[in-house]
């Protein structure tokens, strides 16, 4: 966990939402774009879009390897990059996924339901000593629940890396309410 990234005050992470091209090759441009440059990322999601023939790829950065307009411009020469948006995470909706398999004995079950419970999360599978669990939510909410689940032993976790899209203006907000 780092908790630099948790001050939504001063974060030294950015969101990057790149739309794509859907062709085969464009997402190794992407990351080799990135390892040549020595630019840091924090999370990588990347999944189709909501145009045909299109993928959106999100991408946190790590500030602190390279200036955000450094990183831009190098995106905007790759060929098949049609659309970067900037999302400040302290303008932007993100969530994740957790996955978890965590083994533990039949006395400390309820236990871990419970904490799963608090969080929100979802029991997926249940084995004779292992249960497997599932959260979604922000960041810092899966940074949380991951320590907390770090007392018993996690034998498996996978996380999905961070989606975002803007927050929407209140005059949006009543518009869709209507």
């Amino acid at each position: 966990m780092n908790d630099t990234t948790r001050d939504p005050g001063n974060p030294t992470h950015h969101i990057l939402s790149v739309l794509v091209q859907n062709r085969p090759g464009v997402l190794a441009r992407v990351a080799s774009l990135f390892a040549r440059r020595g630019y840091n990322i924090f999370s990588l999601a990347v999944a189709p879009a909501e145009e045909v023939g299109m993928s959106r790829i999100t991408i946190v950065v790590d500030l602190d390897s390279a200036p955000l307009e450094q990183i831009v411009k190098q995106l905007f020469k790759l060929i098949d990059v049609i659309k970067i948006s900037e999302l400040d995470p302290r303008h932007s909706v993100e969530r994740e996924l957790l996955l978890a398999t965590v083994r533990v004995q039949p006395s400390e079950r309820g236990q871990v339901i419970e904490l799963s419970n608090v969080f929100e999360g979802k029991i997926l599978a249940v084995g004779g000593d292992a249960l497997t669990l599932s959260l979604e939510g922000r960041p810092d909410k899966l940074d949380d629940f991951e320590e907390l689940l770090g007392s018993y032993n996690i034998t498996e976790l996978q996380r999905t890396g961070r989606v975002a899209l803007p927050k929407l203006t209140r005059g949006a907000r009543l518009r869709l309410a209507n």
